[in-house]
């Protein structure tokens, strides 16, 4: 299925600054980033359970913000693109 994860980290510390690049990098190992803090990513429901477990250890509950939208196995037809940045097709075959 495809699952959208946003996120919104506060920057205003250093601490913050490091929380947001343990983020993009969780987050990056699982899919695209499509935009600053918004990645798409094809998995199951057992690996986005997994990887939100791992972000929600990252992120401070009091200041940050995360998001997990759930668009299913027929997402094509539920994505409009515009604009620059055209993405790949998470599950057409990729060649390095």
């Amino acid at each position: 299925m495809l699952v959208l994860i946003t996120y919104d980290v506060s920057t205003e510390d250093a601490a913050g600054k490091k929380r947001l690049r343990k983020v993009a990098k969780e987050c990056q190992n699982y899919g695209q980033r499509v935009q600053n803090s918004v990645f798409e990513c094809i998995m199951d429901s057992a690996k986005a359970r997994e990887v939100k477990e791992k972000i929600l250890k990252l992120i401070d509950k009091n200041k940050d913000s995360l998001r997990f939208y759930y668009l299913g196995e027929k997402y094509k037809n539920k994505v409009e693109h515009y604009g620059v940045k055209e993405s790949f097709d998470l599950e057409d075959t990729l060649l390095i």
